[in-house]
C-alpha cells in the first residue's frame, strides 16, 4: 500500500488504480482518445469518472512513434484550459499532465493538475525534475530509449528488464536528491522497445517491486497487442484486458487506459481473486 500527497490531498493506494487517457491532440495513435473541444473533453471526463477512473491523464503532445513536436505554448494552450474547465466541473477529480516539458508541467499544475506524467524521465527537458520538485506534486517517471521520433528505430537491449530497472533506479535517486518525495515508476511499454521487449518486461514485471514505488503500466491498445493479434487499435480492447490482467498479477499498481469501464472491471475481478 502506498500514499501520495497530491497538492495537500493525501491519497491511499490500497488497491490498483485506473488512469483514463484524454488526449487534446489531433494525432494520437488511437483516434477515439483524441478530444479537442472543451465540451467533448468534459463529456469524456464525466463518463470516465462515472466508470470509476481514479486519475484523468491530460496530454497535448502526441508521443506515438514519429510524432510531430509542437511548441510549448501550443501544448499549454491545448491542456491548461482543459484542466481549468475539468477542475471547475469536477473539483474532486485527480488530474495528471502528460508532458515532457517543464513549462507545460508548471502551467498545468497552476491550472489544477496534481501529478506530472513524464514519458522521458526528465531526459527531454533538463529543468523537469527540479521543476516538479518545486511544485511538490507526485512524478511519474517513465523509461524511454531515445525520443518519440527515434525510439522505434531498431531498439536494442542485452537484457531489457535489467536495463530498464537499472535506469529507473538511477532516475529515482536523481528525483529524490532533487526533492521529489512521491515517485511513480513506469517501464515504458512501447517506448524504445519492440514487441519481444514488451512481452519480456511484462513477464518479469515483478522485478520492479525492488524499487518499492507504485508501478504504472501503459499497454492499452498498443501495437504490441494489435500487431500480435493481426488487427488494429480499434479492435484491441480484449487484448488490452488480457495484458492488463497479467500486469496486475505481476505487480502493477496503476493501469493507464483508454477504456476505463473494462479496466475497472479487470481490477475488481483481480481484487476478488486476490482476496479469496
Amino acid at each position: 500500500m502506498y500514499t501520495l500527497n497530491c497538492k495537500g490531498r493525501l491519497l491511499v493506494m490500497d488497491r490498483p488504480w485506473v488512469m483514463g487517457i484524454i488526449n487534446t491532440t489531433p494525432d494520437s495513435f488511437y483516434e477515439k482518445s483524441r478530444k479537442q473541444e472543451i465540451d467533448e473533453i468534459l463529456q469524456v471526463a464525466e463518463n470516465m469518472i462515472q466508470k470509476g477512473a481514479d486519475i484523468l491523464d491530460i496530454g497535448g503532445q502526441s508521443t506515438r512513434p514519429g510524432s510531430k513536436r509542437i511548441s510549448i505554448q501550443e501544448e499549454i494552450d491545448r491542456t491548461a484550459p482543459a484542466i481549468e474547465h475539468l477542475m471547475h466541473e469536477f473539483p474532486g477529480a485527480l488530474i495528471s499532465i502528460d508532458t515532457f516539458s517543464s513549462g507545460v508541467a508548471k502551467a498545468a499544475v497552476k491550472a489544477g493538475a496534481a501529478i506530472v506524467n513524464d514519458i522521458s524521465g526528465g531526459n527531454m527537458d533538463d529543468g523537469m525534475i527540479s521543476t516538479v520538485a518545486s511544485l511538490s506534486v507526485p512524478y511519474i517517471c517513465m523509461h524511454m530509449q531515445g525520443t518519440p521520433d527515434t525510439m522505434q528505430k531498431n531498439p536494442h537491449y542485452e537484457n531489457v528488464t535489467e536495463t530498464v530497472l537499472d535506469e529507473l533506479i538511477q532516475k529515482i535517486h536523481h528525483c529524490r536528491t532533487a526533492g521529489i518525495h512521491d515517485i511513480i515508476i513506469d517501464p515504458g511499454f512501447g517506448f524504445g522497445k519492440n514487441i519481444p521487449h514488451n512481452f519480456a518486461l511484462l513477464k518479469t514485471l515483478n522485478a520492479f517491486s525492488i524499487i518499492d514505488r507504485p508501478l504504472m503500466v501503459g499497454l492499452s491498445r498498443k501495437s504490441t497487442i494489435y500487431k500480435t493479434l493481426h488487427t488494429t487499435a480499434d479492435h484491441a480492447l480484449n487484448g488490452s484486458t488480457v495484458l492488463h490482467t497479467i500486469a496486475l498479477m505481476n505487480g502493477a499498481d496503476i493501469l493507464r487506459v483508454h477504456d476505463v469501464k473494462a479496466a475497472k472491471e479487470t481490477v475488481d475481478l483481480f481484487m476478488a481473486y486476490r482476496n479469496a
